[in-house]
């Protein structure tokens, strides 16, 4: 099942939004409000698992499929307007903030009003997830309530999940391995083992946008109290972890026991991956950051993308 996936999702700011969106229509600023580029990351696993799926048993479930990406894309959106609220209503998102534009920081809505909204989407969730608990049974079931929970639970709740260090741990684990797997699961209602390796894969370029987001952000978050891993380790630490969670990903794909087809095709993402590595080394930061957050979920895309053709050749890898 989703991100934060039915996945666990975190919020992220992928690229600038429009600052046009200031001008805009009400309709432009909720569709602002609810970072549209952010949603890749949250297809992305999705797809990879039913892809994997269909391959290994030749079969699809296509209302299963559909019912799973718009509820993995249901919970990002919430996540996404929940985080605008409880960041302004905590003090985060501040004017020496340097990525995009927020919602209510902006006073394009209230806080109630975003609250209000990532309500609703929740709740759209919530209803795509009754059907997929009919195909599951309790393991969606499960999987589905602590997608909610997270999205909840991510800015809100006496220890929000982003205001510690284990965000990236949390998002390799959901937004990579669970995401797959509860895709893949929902396809096949089994759980193998080509399904977690796939999840572990794609999980890592998840959390290097995490990580690329606090390592921006460093400085505000700090003030406001946020102790994210990228605060614990430094950037210089921070950049060397970055690039492994860019650099490593097709390695559990070529070892990966099960996998089908030709997966050293995914070795194709790897000068994207050392393109935005050597720009982080070379001392981006700040707003020149922002690009590189959509690139590095462009670069999981691009996994997954390079993944599937893989699939099509057949044979072992």
């Amino acid at each position: 099942m989703q991100q934060d996936t039915e996945t666990l999702t975190v919020p992220l700011d992928l690229e600038p939004t429009d600052r046009a969106a200031a001008g805009a229509s009400a309709i432009g600023r909720w569709v602002a409000a609810a970072r549209p580029k952010t949603l890749l990351l949250a297809a992305t696993p999705v797809l990879a698992g039913i892809a994997l799926a269909a391959i290994t048993t030749g079969t699809l479930a296509p209302l299963v499929a559909a019912a799973t990406l718009l509820a993995a894309l249901a919970i990002q959106v919430g996540t996404n307007l929940h985080n605008d609220a409880a960041d302004f209503e905590r003090g985060t998102d501040t004017p020496d903030r340097v990525g995009p534009p927020r919602a209510t920081a902006q006073g394009w809505f209230t806080a109630r009003q975003v609250r209000a909204a990532a309500h609703l989407t929740f709740g759209i969730a919530f209803a795509l997830g009754l059907l997929l608990v009919a195909r599951g049974g309790w393991p969606i079931f499960l999987v589905g309530v602590a997608a909610l929970a997270s999205g909840y639970g991510y800015t809100s709740g006496p220890r929000p999940i982003a205001y510690g260090p284990f965000g990236e741990l949390y998002v390799l684990a959901f937004f990579g391995i669970t995401a797959v797997a509860g895709s893949y699961y929902l396809q096949t209602l089994t759980l193998d083992w080509p399904a977690v390796t796939l999840g572990l894969a794609l999980g890592l370029p998840a959390a290097a946008v995490l990580l690329l987001n606090n390592y921006r952000d460093l400085e505000t978050d700090s003030a406001a109290g946020r102790r994210t891993l990228c605060y614990v380790l430094g950037r210089p630490r921070a950049r060397v972890l970055y690039a492994l969670l860019m650099l490593l990903p097709p390695l559990p794909l070529l070892l990966g026991a099960g996998l089908p087809g030709a997966t050293w095709l995914t070795l194709g993402a790897l000068p994207l991956g050392l393109l935005l590595t050597a720009r982080l080394y070379q001392g981006a930061q700040g707003a020149q950051i922002n690009p590189m957050l959509g690139q590095t979920g462009l670069y999981q895309g691009l996994l997954t993308l390079l993944m599937i053709v893989g699939f099509a050749f057949g044979g072992g890898a």
